[in-house]
């Protein structure tokens, strides 16, 4: 079950939220959805679940908008806020709720509950969970209904290592099962070691729209890192060579330098031709945090300054 963004677009007055965007999210796949603080995702997200009504644009679970299926739990399960349950309600009936609305048995709920580790607390009211376990009660009323496609905003939030590893499983699983799993996430190594593919959006626009490799490859922030006692005079000779990209900083320790462009073995045939002395020539590969980073630099909303010396922790 295939969801789509055919040139989304939310306004809030004179506010672009979200500008003419458009995505597809395939079945079979762990899809990322990522952006900075205030880029639009959980606007984009409620728009996708029928939540907000875009200003213009149109968006389909199934090839049609979540509101026109007769009975979405089975289409698209969603997570967008843990909290939003009946305190008073224990998890156990909070589900049963849910249940009656399609027809779905105890046994149905009793198998969500053992899946997603509450079983031993489905008796106790929700106003008692911590931000993790209503994060697991979440995710289990969003897998209810054996849907197609799964939406979750920030799953991982609260959770314990042991959750963030389940979750991590729990959606391979569900791609692996031929799903659709859109999964919206600031944890960049979470999503490095779950998606398959990225959405990335800054103020509301579409940023990427490709593989974490593909991201990863082309983001420009691998690195040579070279330690060597004539520091300076290889930034010069480096710089020098003119070659497209180079670009030399200054790395963690005294005599370390980063170097971005040239590749280990241009590096080091160059400081052996001019008699630099050498301590270590080490590749760093990308992280997706840094392709992340380097992606949206322009379009953070909320920048903070660099910590400075002395600066109260």
């Amino acid at each position: 079950m295939t969801i789509q963004a055919h040139g989304l677009t939310k306004r809030y007055g004179d506010k672009t939220v979200v500008d003419d965007l458009t995505f597809t999210v395939e079945p079979g796949t762990v899809t990322g959805f990522l952006g900075p603080n205030g880029a639009g995702k959980s606007t984009t997200l409620r728009m996708l679940l029928g939540l907000d009504a875009p200003t213009s644009g149109r968006a389909t679970i199934g090839g049609r908008p979540y509101a026109d299926h007769p009975a979405p739990l089975t289409e698209v399960g969603a997570l967008l806020e843990a909290k939003a349950v009946h305190p008073g309600r224990t998890a156990f009936h909070h589900l049963m709720a849910l249940a009656h609305t399609h027809g779905i048995p105890r046994s149905g709920v009793e198998q969500v509950l053992d899946l997603a580790g509450l079983t031993d607390v489905a008796g106790k009211r929700v106003k008692g969970f911590s931000l993790g376990m209503g994060q697991r009660l979440g995710i289990a009323a969003a897998l209810l209904a054996d849907p197609a496609a799964i939406v979750l905003d920030e799953p991982v939030n609260g959770l314990d290592p042991e959750g963030v590893l389940w979750i991590r499983n729990l959606l391979k699983s569900l791609a692996q099962q031929g799903r659709t799993v859109l999964v919206s996430s600031h944890l960049m190594s979470e999503m490095a070691l779950t998606a398959d593919h990225l959405v990335v959006i800054g103020r509301g626009r579409l940023l990427a729209d490709t593989t974490v490799a593909d991201l990863v490859r082309t983001s420009g922030a691998a690195y040579v890192k070279v330690v060597t006692p004539e520091a300076a005079r290889l930034r010069d000779l480096l710089t020098a060579t003119g070659a497209t990209g180079t670009e030399v900083t200054a790395g963690e320790a005294p005599g370390t330098l980063h170097v971005h462009g040239p590749e280990a073995p241009e590096i080091g045939t160059l400081a052996a031709a001019h008699g630099v002395p050498l301590f270590e020539l080490t590749p760093q590969a990308a992280s997706l945090e840094q392709a992340f980073m380097n992606l949206t630099h322009d379009a953070v909303e909320y920048q903070a300054a660099a910590p400075t010396a002395g600066a109260a922790a």
